[in-house]
């Protein structure tokens, strides 16, 4: 059967879920991007910093399976209005935040908040198309989640370093579109409970995972840590070496890392399309080289604009495979455990999110925070050996 259009795939369901997953992710990168303001303000010191981002990360991996186990149980929409309800009281508790623990405890709801929202939202645009449409649908998701990351460090950007108003004001502001959120979430009226292809299998012939454990799902569970794990690294402490060695102001360190994901508007769905026309697995192997063999480059040539474009390079194709990755998710979870399979797939990335900051930190104490990043290629090589040799999907 014919693949549908971008046309064909939107409705205001899909676009509400995108724009609510950009809401989501908008706090994601906003504490490192500020990392150098909050470093004075709070004096921390790289164990400090390496705590700040460790500790939301294992909270989220703790509750990431109940949080796919209940998604599963009482359905989508209330998850994703409980997620943006998190994420609000996470705003507001950040905006007046007077010590590290507030900070935290404000962060660790904005990273739970993203831990309830992916699996509802990622099985309900999967309930919604046939594999063979799901990559377009999930790249539309996605372009959503990657504007959010984007958002958040270009506010600090805008906020903070160009209005000067202060970041806890920046965290305040994200309030009202968080309200917003949840009215357009309540008028979403059709809510799928199960795949699509379940209805069609016997026309297209295609059928959904018949196990959720396997040796694939274990594997690209594996190639999804080690990614989130170099990312992780890095993040933690790019912002300080972009503006402490490299000589760049909070503004323009904020534009690099808002405008890195900021791609994925454009690769996201692109993505989805070529991931329809070539097969997800093949796909995600050769993008994933590209974007890390420019991430190596970035950090291994020392000058600041080819530092730009290469770093720039990575965003790109990383997102470029993102909506390829969701659709794989899709393929190895059986219909009626899709939120748990989303809830393993982000799973990894959280338990990483959590170690991989500290062992950044440890790093940087020994050998300096360029070490960070010679540690994250090698960490980026083995994750694509991972998947390469390791997945096995159709």
């Amino acid at each position: 059967m014919k693949q549908k259009s971008y046309s064909e795939i939107l409705s205001y369901s899909l676009l509400v879920i995108a724009i609510t997953h950009a809401m989501a992710h908008a706090f994601q990168n906003m504490h490192t991007t500020l990392y150098p303001d909050l470093v004075k303000e709070f004096t921390l010191t790289n164990q400090q910093v390496g705590l700040i981002s460790s500790i939301p990360s294992l909270i989220s991996a703790l509750l990431s399976i109940p949080m796919g186990l209940l998604s599963d149980k009482i359905g989508a929409k209330k998850m994703i209005l409980l997620s943006i309800v998190v994420a609000t009281c996470g705003a507001l508790m950040a905006g007046v935040a007077q010590n590290p623990l507030m900070l935290i405890i404000a962060i660790s709801l904005l990273y739970l908040n993203t831990t309830i929202y992916h699996p509802a939202s990622y099985s309900f645009t999967s309930f919604l198309f046939e594999p063979r449409d799901r990559p377009k649908a999930l790249g539309v998701q996605g372009a959503g989640g990657t504007l959010g990351m984007a958002l958040g460090p270009l506010s600090i950007s805008i906020l903070v370093g160009i209005l000067g108003l202060g970041w806890r004001k920046a965290y305040v502001a994200w309030i009202i579109p968080l309200l917003l959120g949840i009215v357009a979430v309540w008028y979403i009226r059709y809510i799928p409970t199960s795949d699509d292809e379940d209805k069609t299998s016997k026309e297209s012939g295609e059928y959904g995972a018949s196990k959720l454990w396997t040796t694939s799902l274990f594997m690209f569970l594996t190639f999804g840590g080690l990614r989130t794990m170099a990312a992780s690294m890095t993040l933690t402490f790019l912002s300080l070496w972009l503006v402490n060695t490299r000589g760049m102001d909070l503004t323009l360190s904020g534009i690099i890392i808002g405008t890195s994901s900021l791609m994925g508007i454009v690769a996201s769905p692109l993505g989805g399309i070529q991931a329809s026309k070539y097969g997800e697995r093949k796909w995600v192997i050769a993008t994933s080289i590209v974007s890390y063999t420019s991430f190596a480059l970035a950090f291994i040539i020392p000058r600041n604009n080819i530092f730009i474009l290469f770093y720039l390079a990575y965003g790109f194709f990383n997102l470029f495979s993102m909506a390829a990755n969701s659709a794989i998710t899709a393929k190895l979870s059986p219909s009626k455990q899709r939120g748990l399979g989303f809830a393993l797939y982000f799973l990894p990335g959280s338990i990483m999110g959590a170690i991989a900051p500290m062992i950044a930190a440890y790093i940087a104490d020994m050998w300096g925070i360029y070490s960070v990043f010679l540690t994250s290629i090698v960490v980026y090589a083995a994750a694509w050996a991972v998947f390469t040799l390791g997945v096995k999907v159709d």
